[in-house]
């Protein structure tokens, strides 16, 4: 089945590149196009996609709050953001809102195509740069909402192995990454990852990778850390 995809964005010409390119992969239709968030926000509830491509800065409303109402919805499709600005205030925003991704509009289309298969399969995917400046406000204390180191009651139902994965997971390791740093099948990380996913009540690995620095349960940079 092809993937639904939604392009947002309030420039005509930027919006209709996107489109031509998603839409050209056998494995890929785009469904929609909106200009504004008002208009994404409504097409997402009429078009059911399952990915939207989202710019930020945009008249009516802007990306970051019709992301946080796209994502607020039952069965709701995955952002990923896609904007020209690489600004520390966008990236947290976005994640925050239940953004699945972001990226820079200056991609390559191959990056762009494969981020919109790697959120659409439940996974999450940062910037580089986005990623190194996440890691790098928390380790100097001023990521939003840092935490104190205190947890929510369910973390107690998190086995010692779930937690070394949740701290890889917010290193910015991959599924395969982990797997060997840890020793382990790739398999055994995805049943960890989904039952973390689940047990928290987390959406994605983005969603943990927040919580994770939040809590106190990840140090920024820990060795095996690719960025």
């Amino acid at each position: 089945m092809s993937l639904r995809v939604l392009v947002v964005d309030d420039q005509g010409i930027v919006r209709a590149g996107f489109a031509a390119v998603i839409d050209a992969e056998e494995d890929m239709t785009v469904v929609g196009e909106a200009g504004d968030g008002a208009e994404a926000v409504r097409l997402a509830a009429e078009l059911a996609p399952d990915v939207v491509v989202m710019d930020v800065r945009m008249p009516e409303l802007d990306g970051i709050a019709a992301t946080r109402i796209i994502t607020g919805r039952q069965d709701a499709p995955r952002v990923l953001v896609l904007t020209t600005f690489d600004l520390d205030a966008y990236v947290f925003d976005a994640l925050r809102a239940g953004a699945s991704g972001f990226l820079l509009k200056d991609v390559h289309a191959a990056e762009l195509l494969q981020g919109i298969r790697v959120v659409a399969a439940g996974e999450s995917v940062l910037a580089p740069s986005a990623t190194r400046r996440l890691i790098g406000h928390y380790a100097s204390g001023r990521g939003p909402g840092t935490g104190t180191g205190g947890g929510p009651r369910e973390l107690d139902s998190l086995t010692g192995s779930q937690r070394g994965v949740l701290a890889l997971v917010a290193a910015g390791l991959t599924n395969a990454e982990i797997a060997e740093e840890l020793g382990i099948t790739v398999g055994t990380v995805k049943s960890h990852v989904n039952a973390v996913l689940r047990k928290l009540g987390l959406r994605d690995r983005v969603q943990a990778t927040i919580l994770a620095y939040d809590l106190g349960l990840a140090r920024p940079n820990p060795p095996g850390t690719h960025l």
